[in-house]
């Protein structure tokens, strides 16, 4: 048995931060019992959500045709409260109304039952009304670092994305920290993202002009992979058993994060004036993102010392991420910003606090720690969004600004 293996049956897990399979291994069937008549045969139909980033095109997340004609698959029930609609395997051919006009977000609380039908009324592609492009939201301050950035850890291209503060070409000799966020598609344009933006650019505008952030920082955002997401931000290969509670395979988050840290920082730093030290550059993301940011900074405390996790999927890997922060504990110095909702599943809250406390044991101080659980988040964009200024001020060390609304968009 390898000693990964014997690491994760540890009953000091268990009994630390260890979560109950009668919750944590029950599954959720989402049902499709009807489908239009014009459905191609030979298509795969997919459920795209809040749990995988919305990605319409996700081998994992392909519904299994029954003999019946009814099409099907099991969710985990610790995903909690999700939101999904089904595709054909991209966008365009989205389900839509019987009136071929879009439909608002499925909802389902996946621990409050085994079962849930669904009925896909008509596809967007299938309708003869093309769909409305998305306007363009980001400010002038981003622009594309590149479109197919080298990835040679994983072999692989990426586009990225770039914001530099307004007053950056005028003070050619200030130097500014960084920030570096993932899931890029969804940190500055509407136009990009699966389920709205988080308005970085916007929220360093705003503080800027308000007096409230005298430097400013650069941000950095790097696209996920679509197909290659969950791969990425997750550093181990589950499981066949976990695979049976999760749908994550995981496996190249040490690859990824390498190349964050020993590829593109590098390139940024050489190309840009930055702050290089830990202590002005940051990392942060949400779900997998938030997963992956943690583990950055545990594994390069030298490279990473500002932390943002919202809404961390800690449930994923959360027993070999103890395991490795034994060996490689992050930084005294280093700043964490957490915050999930309480409701969002059975194990995220738990789990976040748990790693509070875990940091707080490996010697990071009480005020290096942020930690936030609004009793109205959710696992979606709009929180994060609103949650964004607060982890910024923290983490770069801002003045405190009047907290913002606690209500969701309409």
């Amino acid at each position: 048995m390898s000693p990964h293996l014997l690491l994760k049956r540890a009953a000091l897990f268990v009994g630390t931060i260890g979560v109950a399979c009668s919750t944590a291994c029950a599954q959720t069937t989402l049902r499709l019992t009807r489908v239009p008549a014009a459905t191609p045969a030979t298509d795969t139909l997919f459920v795209a959500g809040s749990f995988n980033n919305w990605n319409a095109h996700s081998a994992r997340y392909a519904l299994q045709k029954q003999a019946d004609g009814t099409y099907q698959i099991s969710l985990p029930s610790n995903l909690g409260s999700i939101e999904y609609k089904f595709t054909r395997g991209s966008w365009p051919t989205v389900e839509v109304d019987d009136k071929n006009q879009q439909i608002a977000n499925r909802k389902a609380d996946l621990t409050a039952t085994r079962e849930i039908a669904n009925r896909v009324l008509a596809w967007d592609d299938q309708s003869g009304t093309p769909a409305v492009p998305k306007k363009h939201t980001a400010t002038p301050q981003v622009r594309l670092l590149s479109a197919s950035f080298a990835m040679p850890q994983l072999g692989r291209q990426r586009r990225i994305w770039l914001y530099l503060p307004a007053d950056y070409a005028a003070n050619p000799t200030r130097r500014y920290p960084v920030l570096y966020l993932h899931d890029g598609q969804n940190v500055f344009d509407d136009a990009t993202s699966f389920d709205g933006e988080w308005g970085v650019d916007e929220t360093l505008d705003h503080l800027r002009k308000a007096g409230q952030d005298a430097t400013g920082s650069i941000v950095v955002a790097i696209d996920n992979g679509d197909q290659f997401r969950s791969d990425e931000y997750i550093p181990w290969v589950s499981t066949e058993a976990e695979l049976k509670d999760q749908p994550h395979r995981g496996g190249q988050g040490r690859q990824y994060v390498d190349f964050l840290a020993l590829t593109l920082k590098p390139y940024v730093d050489a190309h840009y004036r930055t702050r290089p030290d830990a202590a002005h550059t940051g990392i942060a993301g949400s779900s997998l993102g938030g997963l992956i940011s943690v583990y950055a900074a545990l594994k390069y405390p030298r490279v990473f010392g500002q932390v943002g996790a919202f809404s961390p999927a800690f449930w994923v890997c959360n027993d070999s991420l103890l395991v490795f922060a034994k060996t490689h504990p992050a930084s005294r110095s280093a700043r964490f910003y957490f915050v999930s909702g309480t409701k969002e599943s059975k194990t995220m809250l738990p789990l976040m606090t748990a790693w509070r406390d875990e940091l707080r044991k490996e010697g990071v101080p009480a005020a290096n720690i942020s930690f936030h659980a609004p009793a109205d988040g959710q696992h979606r964009e709009w929180f994060w969004r609103r949650e964004f200024p607060a982890a910024y001020r923290f983490l770069f060390g801002l003045k405190e600004l009047p907290k913002a609304s606690a209500a969701p968009p309409k």
